[in-house]
């Protein structure tokens, strides 16, 4: 096409993952409505990186309409959430569409994250606390921040895992332990790839745990290749996923039923997670044993 100078077609199925392993919501609604935006931007001279600190903005901004008073302030928080998931989507689609894979957008986005449902999370229990002077109700918040957190981690681990299993997708490492290679990158990488291993190290080990206790002793690449592949308990996980957390967030926000979306986070997801792990630990471990 005249005027795209890196002579690359834009094709919805290159900026996409993998609808085996991703959360439902992204494959049949957010990764297609990021898609309508990416493929405007193909052509363009914006890239993922500044569709990532643009998704960054809008997170931070619904944090502030949370902390608002007025009637309005939670709808708005859940319109600037929506966009912030679809910038969020749409920052790596257009990367994985256009083959600009970069490290440092790998590491940016992940902390963007994290930040942001800190300012969310954080302001959601300011507002109840203000609301109700409850002091149990704003803790409660923070404890579905920790949760969330986790949740995501276990779900990004499994999804990453299948990914490597298919060769794809391997800008993104299991664990991202410094490495000599790494030492190469520029300062920023660097300096990135630091801050992401200070918020997310812990979490990889922990997953790595969970998951050696869920494997036992069968540590193999037959095992290995059946485990991470297994669409169960793929599909059980992908529930776990960011895109589904924050949208459950958004509609408890727009019927203003934040103290509902409390309960749902903290035991209907939380019985969610463990299922997963219980049926990684005795039912999918003793089929592939067995077969």
């Amino acid at each position: 096409m005249e005027g795209n100078k890196t002579n690359i077609i834009y094709s919805y199925e290159n900026s996409v993952k993998s609808s085996i392993s991703d959360e439902l919501i992204n494959t049949y609604f957010l990764r297609p409505l990021a898609g309508k935006l990416v493929q405007r931007l193909f052509y363009t001279k914006i890239t993922p990186n500044q569709l990532t600190l643009t998704a960054i903005f809008f997170g931070f901004l619904a944090a502030i309409f949370y902390l608002n008073d007025e009637s309005y302030s939670n709808y708005l928080g859940a319109l600037f959430i929506f966009i912030r998931n679809i910038l969020d989507g749409a920052d790596g689609q257009l990367a994985r569409a256009k083959n600009l894979f970069t490290r440092s957008g790998r590491f940016l986005d992940s902390i963007g994250d994290f930040f942001v449902n800190i300012a969310i999370y954080l302001a959601i229990s300011f507002s109840l606390y203000k609301a109700n002077h409850e002091l149990t109700i704003s803790l409660l918040v923070i404890l579905c921040l920790f949760f969330t957190t986790i949740r995501a981690s276990y779900y990004v681990f499994y999804h990453t895992s299948y990914l490597h299993l298919q060769n794809s997708y391997e800008t993104n490492r299991i664990t991202e332990d410094i490495t000599s290679k790494d030492l190469k990158e520029d300062k920023l990488t660097i300096y990135l790839q630091k801050i992401f291993l200070f918020i997310y190290s812990w979490q990889d080990r922990l997953m790595i745990k969970i998951d050696d206790w869920c494997k036992g002793k069968n540590k193999n690449s037959e095992f290995d290749s059946k485990w991470y592949s297994d669409h169960i308990g793929l599909r059980i996980s992908s529930f776990l996923g960011l895109g589904t957390e924050l949208t459950i967030l958004i509609i408890c926000s727009i019927s203003n039923s934040l103290s509902i979306y409390i309960y749902i986070n903290l035991i209907l997801i939380n019985v969610i997670f463990i299922l997963s792990i219980f049926y990684r630990r005795f039912i999918l471990r003793k089929k592939i044993v067995q077969k």
